[in-house]
C-alpha cells in the first residue's frame, strides 16, 4: 500500500473549493441561486461559516478518497485524471441526477451542479498529477 500525500489532498480539496467559489458566484451564481429557488434572503440567513467548513470538509473527504486510490494504484497522469473526471461524471453527476430527477429539480440546475463537479474533479486532479 502506497502512502497518501496529504499536502496533495488538502491543496486538492482546496482547488475544488476555490472552482466551487467562482463557479457559484462569477459565473452562475445568480442563474444557480433562481433555479435552486433561493432569495437573497435565505442566502444571507445561512450560517456561512457551517456552510462553507462542511462543503471544504466533504471536498477534503472526496480528495482524501482520491488521494488513497493513486497511492494504491499509482496511475499515470493521464489515469489520474481519468479518474479524477470519471468519478464526477460516473458517480456524482449520476448521483445528484437522480435526486434532482425526485426532487424535480430543474434542467439548468442540474447542469450547473454537474460542471461544478466535473471541473472541480479536473481541478483535484490536476493537483494530483503535479505531486505525482
Amino acid at each position: 500500500m502506497g502512502n497518501v500525500n496529504l499536502l496533495a489532498v488538502f491543496l486538492a480539496a482546496a482547488a475544488f473549493f476555490i472552482v466551487g467559489a467562482i463557479w457559484y458566484s462569477a459565473l452562475f451564481g445568480k442563474v444557480w441561486q433562481r433555479e435552486a429557488g433561493l432569495s437573497d434572503e435565505q442566502i444571507k440567513s445561512g450560517n456561512a461559516a457551517l456552510i462553507f467548513g462542511l462543503c471544504f470538509l466533504f471536498e477534503l473527504l472526496i480528495a482524501l478518497m482520491l488521494g488513497h486510490q493513486f497511492a494504491m494504484t499509482n496511475p499515470s497522469t493521464r489515469g489520474i485524471m481519468m479518474i479524477s473526471v470519471g468519478f464526477a461524471i460516473g458517480i456524482m453527476v449520476p448521483a445528484i441526477g437522480i435526486n434532482y430527477l425526485f426532487q424535480r429539480k430543474s434542467g439548468k440546475l442540474f447542469a450547473i451542479d454537474a460542471g461544478h463537479f466535473i471541473v472541480g474533479m479536473a481541478a483535484m486532479g490536476g493537483v494530483f498529477v503535479y505531486f505525482s
